[in-house]
């Protein structure tokens, strides 16, 4: 006799490999954004697999709650600390590696037991429980606030305790007063005075120059090349006009008008009638 395949061995069997696909990618990626995109590519597997179940609920808080709530914490968290920071290989916590063995191999013989449990016997399935309750979000309310409400009061428990611990290691203590306008024009000045800072704004590019572009350096009235006026990252990548070319041009410039002035004050000096 040829075994009736339903959807949800059809799902099972699609799924399943992607979701454990997903979980190898979250632990093997180097990457911090690969892995959380690992992480959102299980859940969603996960969410079709409880909707193959019949478990609606459970497939809709996966989808809100862990890929949607969880998964953006994870994203923001990510942006505060930076995709590109390296990560220490200095052992801070003395015997880590003892205790994440122990941990792993724990969580391994859960999954052993689990696995084992499950093969042995038949399943009841959740036809029978859901008829028991009157239907599947009733089983649940049942089993979380009923059998298990101690097990998830002290879950939550946890998870608030971990969030405030979070944020007070996160928050920094100010070590100094907070830098006001009136502070930093102080400092301005200090620095004129003791090191002859200018304490204005920096020129802008292209002032009293043949070209505007942020690319192109400032020139002072007397023709030399401001530094200050062009970005540090163009300077070091070299993608600024050539300064000297520029104070070239300039000083032809300064020149003609020079020699212009020149002439006429000479014909104005012999055109008077001293």
């Amino acid at each position: 006799m040829i075994p009736l395949v339903t959807s949800a061995t059809v799902a099972f069997w699609i799924c399943g490999p992607l979701a454990l696909a997903g979980a190898v990618g979250l632990v093997a990626f180097r990457k911090a954004v690969y892995s959380a995109l690992s992480l959102a590519f299980l859940m969603i597997n996960l969410a079709v697999l409880y909707a193959a179940l019949e478990a609606p609920f459970m497939a809709a808080a996966q989808v809100i709650v862990y890929t949607g709530a969880i998964m953006m914490l994870f994203l923001f968290v990510l942006m505060l600390v930076g995709v590109d920071r390296p990560d220490s290989l200095v052992e801070t916590i003395k015997g880590h590696r003892i205790i994440t063995g122990i941990a792993v191999l724990g969580a391994v013989g859960l999954l052993a037991f689990g696995i084992g449990s499950a093969s042995v016997g038949q399943a009841a399935g959740l036809g029978a429980t859901n008829d028991q309750y009157g239907g599947n979000v009733q089983t649940l309310a049942s089993l979380i606030f009923g059998r298990y409400v101690f097990a998830f009061e002290l879950t939550s428990a946890l998870l608030i305790t971990a969030a405030t611990g979070a944020m007070v290691l996160a928050q920094h203590a100010r070590l100094s007063a907070a830098v006001t306008q009136k502070g930093k024009a102080a400092e301005r000045m200090k620095q004129y005075a003791e090191h002859g800072t200018h304490p204005g704004s920096l020129p802008n590019s292209g002032v009293i120059a043949l070209h505007n572009s942020i690319a192109t350096p400032a020139l002072l009235p007397d023709g030399s090349v401001a530094p200050e006026s062009v970005s540090k990252t163009l300077s070091e990548r070299g993608a600024i006009v050539d300064a000297v070319e520029l104070g070239g041009e300039t000083a032809q410039v300064f020149t003609a008008i020079e020699s212009a002035e020149t002439d006429r004050r000479d014909v104005d000096q012999m055109g008077d009638p001293e």
